[in-house]
């Protein structure tokens, strides 16, 4: 696993408004109220409701088949575009997108229509993470390793190894191969922060669903390398069933 790692550089289109450098400017001393210079803003058009799910460091094809080799999961990390290959759109959010439920009832619903995705109800509905109710998803707050719950797996956990006192010994964690984030959802209300992490795969953007109920979370990949936080950023990780080959080549 290599040491670098690779960022998007920011410019004037990650932001949603950009300056027009074409439009003339009025002098800092021209107005009556002799304040800063003043611009005019032109907004970027929304892009094909088809690219919603569209993340560009992620879904850049092109790069992506340029790879020697994906054996490792290297299609998973990020791939960003050329400076001068970036969108100039904005990534349209879904139909009938809702404010998000706040928390604490974010921890058990969120909005079927802010998260239009099927896909996990469907092949994880017998492990208890997620059904559909009517226009809402419910978490149970089931996992595949969490036959009685998240929180009967935290209290286990503890029971196990007495010394990762979540929430004085232990305050920040990373959850690898998160699902829908009922770890780190139910690590909350033990004054513990979790960040969730699962790449964008056959189970679309699974990240979406921790993010709608409050929990941080980014897709990522444990592949060829390293995520972009310095060692002993966390107090413990947690990885259920993740399917990561912690051993290969000898490392950890």
């Amino acid at each position: 696993m290599q040491d670098d790692f690779d960022i998007g550089s920011v410019g004037a289109n990650d932001t949603d408004l950009a300056s027009d450098e074409t439009a003339p400017q009025e002098p800092s001393n021209g107005g009556a109220s002799g304040g800063p210079p003043r611009v005019r803003i032109g907004r970027f058009l929304v892009c094909p409701e088809s690219m919603r799910e569209y993340i560009p460091c992620l879904d850049n094809e092109e790069e992506i088949k340029r790879l020697p080799s994906t054996e490792r999961g290297e299609r998973f990390e990020r791939h960003c575009p050329a400076q001068d290959k970036g969108l100039s759109c904005l990534v349209p959010v879904p139909k009938g997108y809702k404010a998000p439920i706040p928390w604490p009832q974010s921890r058990d619903e969120v909005w079927f229509s802010n998260v239009p995705h099927t896909r996990l109800v469907d092949d994880k509905g017998g492990q208890n993470w997620i059904t559909k109710v009517k226009d809402k998803f419910r978490f149970p707050g089931g996992g595949t390793q969490f036959i009685h719950g998240a929180n009967r797996y935290l209290d286990q956990i503890s029971q196990m190894v007495p010394n990762v006192a979540f929430g004085s010994h232990t305050r920040v964690v990373l959850d690898v191969g998160c699902g829908v984030a009922s770890f780190g959802a139910y690590l909350l209300s033990r004054d513990v922060l979790t960040l969730s992490i699962a790449p964008k795969d056959v189970h679309e953007n699974q990240i979406q669903f921790a993010l709608e109920r409050g929990v941080p979370a980014m897709v990522a990949a444990f592949a060829t390398r390293r995520l972009l936080y310095p060692s002993q950023a966390f107090d413990m990780i947690h990885c259920s069933r993740c399917r990561i080959n912690w051993t290969r080549d000898g490392e950890l």
